[in-house]
């Protein structure tokens, strides 16, 4: 005798309150998206932050700048995780790197649906290094001081520069920024420089 296994009941007719437009319809505002379609960055690449060009540069840190905003916003995280001054501290600056390109790859529309639990447990992890290396630097939510080095023994002593009071974290990494761009282009412009020198 074999069990008899009922037709599966026919789907109720849509209700027309429940109806919602065609996401592809949607503004990126009405989709709670920051950027509309043509703005969504190419799939993520290795950033090797000593070697950008002077425009790579500003584009990677406007665009670093503004995920970290909005990391320590949607997860609640303390200056003691992400201080203001971060873009200061190069540990910060790789750290928050990977983690914004990882985080790039885990979302992207071609990947696996398990990503996000993968970068979720990688993030809990790079909390704990930013932690360390917060506390050791010396950056506070209000003020900041290079993160401090050893020097070895036979090399010249750096100045390592005092602490400084942080009022206007926009406008510190502004000032940052176009200082490090800055220093980028003068290096382009030396190269090319001595390219002409050895043409002649």
């Amino acid at each position: 005798m074999t069990d008899h296994i009922p037709d599966a009941p026919e789907p109720d007719e849509p209700d027309p309150q429940l109806d919602f437009p065609e996401f592809e319809d949607l503004d990126a505002d009405d989709r709670g998206e920051d950027y509309a379609e043509e703005d969504l960055p190419a799939p993520p690449r290795p950033i090797n932050w000593n070697v950008l060009s002077a425009s790579d540069a500003a584009h990677e840190w406007l665009t670093l700048n503004t995920w970290v905003h909005w990391l320590r916003r949607t997860y609640g995280l303390p200056a003691t995780i992400i201080p203001p001054a971060w873009h200061r501290h190069p540990e910060l600056v790789w750290e928050l790197s990977a983690l914004h390109l990882h985080w790039l790859g885990a979302y992207d529309p071609e990947q696996d649906g398990s990503a996000p639990i993968g970068w979720h447990a990688d993030f809990a992890d790079a909390r704990e290094r930013l932690r360390d290396w917060v506390a050791t630097s010396g950056t506070r939510l209000d003020r900041d001081r290079p993160t401090r080095t050893t020097d070895w023994p036979g090399e010249e002593t750096t100045d390592q520069g005092g602490e400084t009071t942080l009022t206007d974290r926009e406008q510190d990494f502004i000032d940052f920024l176009t200082a490090d761009v800055k220093r980028r282009q003068q290096r382009e412009d030396d190269w090319l420089g001595g390219l002409a020198g050895e043409a002649q």
